[in-house]
């Protein structure tokens, strides 16, 4: 099975494209989703991320703030390194599992989407990188009507992570979504065409 890692910047539109690669009909395993998995109550990563940061990011039934923690970790580079020391294992872990399910029921590609796939050293576990590319005014613009956040915030979010334009050198396949929804529909088939034809 080949497996596409799909990055991108934070607000870069990473989700939009998997969700228009899944109505082509790919398979899509989504890190995001993987690390809310990761952090319920009922697995390891969140017992250790409770003792890491307190019960203060704690939500009234338990379950993690992930506002709260952002905001611990997007204001503290060893902080956010302590969470993710926790967390990359766990959701390494996962999409493992779900990947091998995939290879199971014989299908032919599957895309890996996950934020930090460069930062995290994830790039050995995938064939080849697509990344999502906006421009950094982009970036903030999207973040703030999106997260209803300061642009101040949204700077420090972006501080945190790879630069756009250093993380779009890693892509074999660069996918630019500074145009319109539409515009950006009609790149992702023209490459899936290009590139896929057909996942299975």
């Amino acid at each position: 099975m080949r497996v596409i890692g799909l990055t991108g910047g934070i607000a870069s539109g990473k989700s939009t494209v998997a969700g228009i690669l899944e109505k082509l009909g790919a398979k899509v395993v989504d890190a995001d989703q993987l690390s809310r998995e990761a952090v319920m109550p009922c697995n390891p990563a969140y017992h250790a991320i409770v003792a890491a940061f307190g019960a203060g990011i704690l939500n009234p039934d338990r379950t993690i703030d992930r506002k709260e923690l952002g905001k611990i970790v997007f204001a503290d580079p060893e902080a956010r390194k302590r969470l993710e020391e926790i967390t990359h294992p766990a959701i390494r872990a996962l999409a493992e599992e779900m990947l091998e399910e995939l290879r199971r029921g014989g299908a032919g590609i599957a895309f890996y989407m996950a934020p930090l796939l460069i930062e995290s050293g994830g790039t050995s576990r995938v064939d080849e990188v697509w990344v999502v590319y906006a421009d950094r005014e982009t970036q903030i613009e999207r973040l703030v009507g999106r997260d209803l956040i300061s642009r101040a915030e949204a700077l420090q979010r972006l501080a945190a992570q790879m630069p756009m334009e250093e993380k779009k050198r890693h892509g074999r396949v660069v996918i630019d979504n500074r145009g319109t929804p539409e515009e950006l529909e009609q790149q992702v088939r023209k490459i899936w065409e290009r590139e896929l034809k057909s996942p299975e």
